[in-house]
């Protein structure tokens, strides 16, 4: 039988989800009667935890603002989202001075995690890359993501169970080489064992991950993430784009990052400096071409279209428009 002080603390995690919760579904919740949740109210007070008793028929109990932080009773998975969002905060920036708040947060929920949720945690970490500042993440299933990072640590092959972009499951066996995090969507990069080539998945549309037997060799190359760049870049498109533009690497990716495009770099001429402008070969794939002339004449450099024929009109029809509405007086 739980000892009352577990009980406590059991009551406090209840008012913690929310909403105010009657003396009977609290009495029933806690295997207790009405009396003792009274009882056990006044010593949550007695803590300084602003427990408000509300009157009235749909009345009970609920946790009020306060004058401190009550203690927090967190799930695995809640205290796995709260320091995956420290960390994707500290990426963003977005950490008060010396970021001293995000690191003794961090410490402190990790002091207390259980001994094999910590060590999960960590092999998640180990295996998780960023390409750029996140933003609002979509919310992969926690145990498809611990359980495909551990096997990204251990070099173990997993079985998922995928569903693509179009709708259509498949049961798939990847060798995972890292798990990384990009434009508010998490990725895991490595090799689909069936077809024998390097794949991306988006983690959220694998509905179940099991560890196989067995091991891999991790290859050689670019990291995860440079891997998914580099994937986005040359997915299979509608259209296939080439360009020549001429400025430097750094002015052309302000426009069309890594995860949009590949850049060919060429060796600078003898006594030419690397960071001059220069033609750059361009070459990207797009399901549609109508965003395409809008980048460009933001880019505002010199630019030669290779392919295709389209893009071109597009180019030449937005050129126009922009010069016919400039005459208007």
């Amino acid at each position: 039988m739980p000892r009352p002080t577990g009980r406590v603390l059991t009551l406090l995690e209840l008012l913690q989800s929310g909403g105010t919760r009657t003396v009977a579904e609290l009495a029933g919740r806690l295997g207790v009667e009405g009396r003792t949740v009274r009882r056990y109210v006044d010593q949550l007070i007695d803590l300084d935890v602003p427990v408000e008793s509300v009157r009235g028929r749909y009345g009970g109990y609920r946790l009020g603002p306060g004058y401190r932080l009550p203690p927090l009773m967190l799930s695995d998975d809640e205290a796995l989202a709260v320091l995956l969002g420290l960390i994707a905060g500290r990426r963003a920036g977005l950490t008060t001075t010396e970021r001293t708040a995000n690191e003794t947060a961090s410490a402190k929920i990790r002091r207390v995690l259980p001994k094999h949720i910590a060590r999960r945690l960590d092999t998640l970490l180990e295996a998780l890359a960023f390409t750029d500042q996140p933003g609002e993440f979509d919310t992969p299933d926690a145990g498809v993501l611990l359980t495909v990072a551990d096997a990204v640590r251990h070099r173990r092959p997993v079985s998922i169970r995928y569903t693509d972009r179009d709708g259509r499951p498949s049961e798939r066996t990847l060798h995972a080489y890292g798990i990384v995090a990009h434009a508010g969507r998490w990725y895991v990069t490595g090799k689909d064992a069936g077809i024998g080539e390097d794949r991306t998945f988006r983690l959220d549309r694998i509905a179940d991950a099991r560890t196989l037997p067995g091991s891999f060799e991790a290859p050689v190359g670019p990291a995860p993430a440079e891997r998914v760049l580099s994937g986005f870049a040359t997915a299979g498109y509608r259209h296939e784009v080439t360009l020549r533009i001429h400025g430097t690497a750094e002015q052309i990716r302000a426009r069309l990052p890594a995860s949009v495009a590949s850049l060919e770099e060429h060796e600078p001429a003898a006594g030419e400096d690397r960071a001059t402008e220069r033609w750059l070969r361009v070459e990207l794939r797009a399901e549609r071409l109508d965003w395409l002339p809008a980048v460009l004449a933001a880019l505002d450099r010199p630019f030669v279209i290779e392919r295709p024929d389209e893009l071109r009109d597009l180019v030449i029809a937005l050129a126009d428009r922009l010069a016919s509405h400039a005459r208007r007086t």
